[in-house]
């Protein structure tokens, strides 16, 4: 298999765009005209992993598999984890001769001084036998392998269908991977993979499937640029979208599911915003932001119901048991939550949407942005200046926040929205003991301003969202409670101000 070399030449990556399908869509991608020309019988690969009792290899983001292919025997360890659609992944594979794991095939690789270490030696955790189906195709000056796998996952703990697109660059530019993938999308319905093969085995032996996910932190290397942070964050909160993509899609319209969508798709808009300084070279960066807060529109509004349903109406009926009308302006809520969820599952389900999310993630990896001059700039030099930014804009939009009307207390409350998300994407850049004290009271400070702020906002929202669904008037927080809010806003703001920013 033929594989491209790293920047610093040391050890071989594979680079290929991982794509979810469904199996009768597999079968009708088969026909592609893209896909023709070339005859490519299906053959058949069983494809086992091991791993240490303590799962040391997979602590460490690395796999270790032998597959078995026309009587041979190809031991392999991939290096990498948590990636989504573009896996980049240092990968090493040595021919064996036979089914158990040879260490002197992973000698010299990431797993050796993993495996060193050990308390014990590898054992098989799970197989994967797919019918696989190979095509080469040209794209401009790219070189480009298309497979398409349709199969199971064998566990102790049971079997799972597997059914995937891969699209592995063997030669050329990453960004034809996108092209070729966008080509594909107008047959059939794809979407970006959060999950390699091992992934879902994983998932199996964990017993754990498609759940909901909070954002995980940005794993940030020393020394990255401005751009490397840009693509990780970015990363970081597709990752989060797609998850809680299929949790919703899979789990019954979870409405936590649709919560963390939201969040993750907040958290991408806001790092375009943050991010503008170095991509203002780049005409797609506002226009990617303006196209995603278009199409999720329904979003907010089903999760306003959420919260209006969930919390609102039960403190409601709790403070006035005897009030005509509740019945009705729960009924009324009820079916509007209902089309607007079926507003967010036509949205999720559209190709518009998901060729949006191949497009944007296409333009992340290889984008005009990348080739600035901007890109390059250290990261710490630039997070400085974004996050001074950012406390300054907060500073003045939350001035005098004891006296502003709801409007401008809601762009205060998104500007330490903004700044609690810049803080979370550029912490990985300060990991000494006293940056990471002065996270934590930064946070803290943070977070409890926003709680605050969002409390007086979550009651204007319960206004508007009665008087929409023509109910009762809610009763508004009596002037003690929302001054009260206020006062703590107001301190917590103070608060933070002072607290040294942990990024100077």
């Amino acid at each position: 298999m033929s594989k491209i070399d790293s920047e610093s030449g040391t050890e071989p990556r594979e680079i290929e765009l991982k794509l979810d399908c469904a199996g009768p869509d597999l079968t009708a991608l088969a026909g592609h005209p893209r896909l023709q020309g070339a005859s490519s019988e299906p053959d058949l690969l069983v494809t086992t992993y091991y791993d240490t009792p303590n799962r040391d290899l997979r602590a460490a983001g690395l796999t270790l598999r032998i597959r078995a292919q026309g009587g041979r025997h190809i031991q392999t360890v991939k290096a990498g984890s948590g990636a989504v659609g573009l896996f980049d992944r240092a990968e090493w594979e040595t021919e064996i001769g036979g089914e158990t794991p040879d260490p002197a095939a992973w000698a010299g690789t990431a797993a050796e001084e993993v495996l060193q270490k050990a308390e014990a030696a590898p054992e098989r955790l799970f197989s994967t036998i797919v019918m696989r189906r190979e095509v080469p195709v040209e794209h401009g000056r790219s070189r480009i392998l298309v497979t398409l796998d349709e199969g199971r996952v064998e566990s102790p703990a049971g079997d799972a269908p597997l059914c995937g697109l891969e699209l592995e660059l063997q030669e050329g530019d990453p960004a034809d991977l996108f092209v070729v993938a966008q080509a594909f999308a107008e047959t059939v319905p794809l979407r970006l993979s959060v999950n390699a093969k091992s992934g879902v085995g994983f998932a199996l032996i964990d017993g754990i499937g498609p759940g909901v996910v909070k954002a995980e932190p940005v794993d940030l290397p020393d020394g990255a640029s401005a751009g490397e942070v840009f693509r990780r964050v970015a990363r970081a909160c597709l990752r989060h979208m797609r998850l809680n993509e299929t949790a919703f899609l899979e789990g019954g319209r979870a409405p936590e599911a649709l919560h963390q969508i939201r969040v993750s798709l907040r958290r991408l808009r806001s790092a375009l915003s943050l991010f503008a300084p170095m991509l203002e070279g780049d005409p797609r960066a506002d226009g990617f932001n303006d196209e995603i807060k278009r199409v999720t529109e329904p979003f907010g509004h089903a999760r306003n119901l959420d919260v209006f349903l969930g919390q609102t109406l039960p403190a409601l009926a709790k403070e006035r048991p005897d009030e005509p009308g509740l019945d009705g302006l729960r009924e009324r809520a009820e079916a509007e939550r209902e089309r607007a969820y079926d507003a967010v599952l036509a949205t999720l389900e559209s190709p518009q949407w998901r060729g949006l999310v191949i497009d944007f993630a296409g333009w992340v990896e290889a984008g005009a942005w990348t080739a600035q001059e901007a890109a390059a700039e250290d990261g710490r030099a630039f997070a400085a200046r974004v996050l001074d930014r950012a406390r300054l804009r907060l500073k003045k939009r939350g001035r005098g926040l004891k006296r502003l009307d709801p409007h401008t207390r809601h762009r205060a409350r998104i500007a330490a929205k903004k700044l609690r998300y810049g803080a979370e994407f550029f912490a990985g850049l300060y990991q000494k003991k006293k940056a990471r004290r002065r996270q934590d009271k930064f946070g803290a400070a943070l977070s409890d301003l926003q709680d605050h702020l969002g409390i007086l906002n979550d009651l204007e929202t319960a206004r508007s969202m009665t008087e929409r669904l023509s109910g009762p008037p809610m009763p508004g927080a009596d002037e003690t409670s929302t001054q009260d809010l206020l006062e703590a806003a107001a301190d917590a703001r103070a608060e933070l101000l002072d607290v040294k920013p942990f990024w100077r």
